[in-house]
């Protein structure tokens, strides 16, 4: 089961043994705030937050970026020079797994693996 942003941060707090004070003095910010986001009743948190907050918790400020729905920035403009073919991957990727699959594998492999195959 996929865990929302909010459980992931909450998780990651605990397992780091901090409470919602103890996290929110190092970023700063109110620890309502970090309550808010753990129980996915805060607006989408900015890039600028979730970089503040991931290395606290080890986490990867990308894929926390991701995972809040938003797209990071250095990644934006990639994603514009794209537009005209953006709607047609991500459909075919939800139509087809396997496709998705692929794709995932391709971009999480390591570049000298690339080489060697």
């Amino acid at each position: 089961m996929q865990q929302s942003f909010g459980q992931l941060i909450r998780q990651a707090r605990k397992n780091k043994g901090y409470s919602q004070r103890d996290l929110a003095k190092l970023i700063p910010v109110d620890f309502t705030y970090l309550s808010k986001l753990e129980n996915n009743r805060a607006a989408r948190p900015s890039e600028e937050f979730i970089r503040s907050l991931a290395p606290h918790l080890d986490l990867d400020e990308e894929e926390l970026i991701f995972l809040a729905g938003r797209i990071p920035e250095r990644d934006e403009d990639f994603l514009k020079k794209n537009y005209q073919a953006m709607p047609a991957l991500f459909r075919r990727m939800q139509e087809n797994p396997d496709f998705a699959q692929k794709v995932f594998q391709e971009a999480t492999q390591p570049e000298d693996e690339e080489e060697q195959n």
